[in-house]
């Protein structure tokens, strides 16, 4: 089967399609043919050696952490999926046994059957970013119509989902975005939007409860000047080193320095999956064949569009 790897760490140049063994299955795990993968900005990060830490130095590596396919086999261990069945799921470890494959070979606690409203290319896009929009929504604890939030980057695929959920909050949320998110950040929810082309947002004189950066450029030493005397500023793309020296910090600040890691989980699916169904957006912005696996990846770590970019495998 064909698969994508790197064997050190570097730009999209650095990534190759490869040929590898099609995947065997323990009785835990199921055999996925992979329609769909989606692009995350771990996946670059890694790939830049900017994880280290995490990561480690061991190569090859592979990329790729949530896809949407078709079961193809399943262990002697699963019952709740058939073979045949349209799923979507995520990978244990993004760097072993990327997404990014033809085939993959999954625990069945990590894949769920796919809504039956959603194509493979919007689920594919659902579990890491969605996941990760409930992480930071439960971090921000109590949300009122009085909560003052500002969403750096709010139409990439994490901020979509999470402009929706704070408008079922009916919280008070300024969304920062391109030019042409601004319209989507309005009719998702936003009560005020800020085109970063335009405006600083750092240079404005309102402050805020909660700030959440998506688009890891606004860092939490420069997000102080806007925040409220006692706030939250949420980092959904920490370097591994800002884990412990957050807490540390934390005790000495009522700016809190709040790192949100996340991991898809069942009860978290499905609570994705009931929010799917219940008419949640999935916004897909583009679409790439595997065949162009490198202009994709360019085009993701650019930044500047709407929703999440996906590579179609099988079609």
């Amino acid at each position: 089967m064909k698969a994508i790897v790197y064997k050190k760490f570097g730009t999209t140049d650095v990534l190759q399609m490869v040929e590898q063994v099609k995947p065997t299955i323990n009785s835990n795990q199921v055999l996925v043919k992979v329609k769909a993968f989606s692009i995350n900005p771990m996946d670059w990060k890694i790939r830049k050696g900017e994880m280290k830490l995490m990561s480690g130095s061991k190569f090859p590596k592979h990329t790729g952490a949530d896809f949407a396919g078709i079961v193809e086999e399943v262990g002697s261990g699963v019952s709740h999926l058939k073979m045949g069945d349209a799923v979507f799921g995520v990978v244990k470890n993004l760097m072993k046994e990327g997404a990014s494959a033809e085939y993959v070979a999954v625990t069945s606690s990590l894949v769920w059957k796919k809504p039956s409203n959603t194509t493979f290319e919007q689920a594919a896009s659902i579990p890491v970013v969605g996941t990760a929009a409930l992480a930071a929504l439960e971090k921000m604890g109590n949300i009122t119509a009085q909560t003052a939030i500002l969403i750096n980057g709010a139409t990439g695929g994490f901020g979509i989902y999470l402009l929706q959920l704070l408008k079922q909050q009916q919280a008070n949320v300024t969304a920062v975005t391109s030019t042409k998110g601004m319209k989507y950040a309005k009719n998702l929810g936003a009560n005020t939007v800020i085109d970063y082309t335009k405006e600083n947002v750092l240079s404005r004189k309102d402050s805020y409860d909660i700030v959440v950066d998506l688009s890891g450029k606004m860092s939490y030493k420069n997000a102080k000047g806007i925040m409220k005397s006692k706030s939250l500023f949420l980092n959904v793309t920490p370097q591994p080193i800002e884990i412990p020296t957050s807490l540390f910090k934390n005790l000495f600040t009522s700016k809190k320095h709040v790192v949100v890691l996340s991991s898809p989980s069942t009860k978290q699916t499905e609570t994705l999956v009931k929010a799917v169904n219940n008419g949640l957006q999935i916004e897909v912005n583009k679409v790439f064949p595997f065949s162009q696996f490198k202009e994709a990846y360019q085009y993701a770590e650019k930044g500047g569009y709407i929703g999440k970019v996906v590579i179609e495998v099988n079609s």
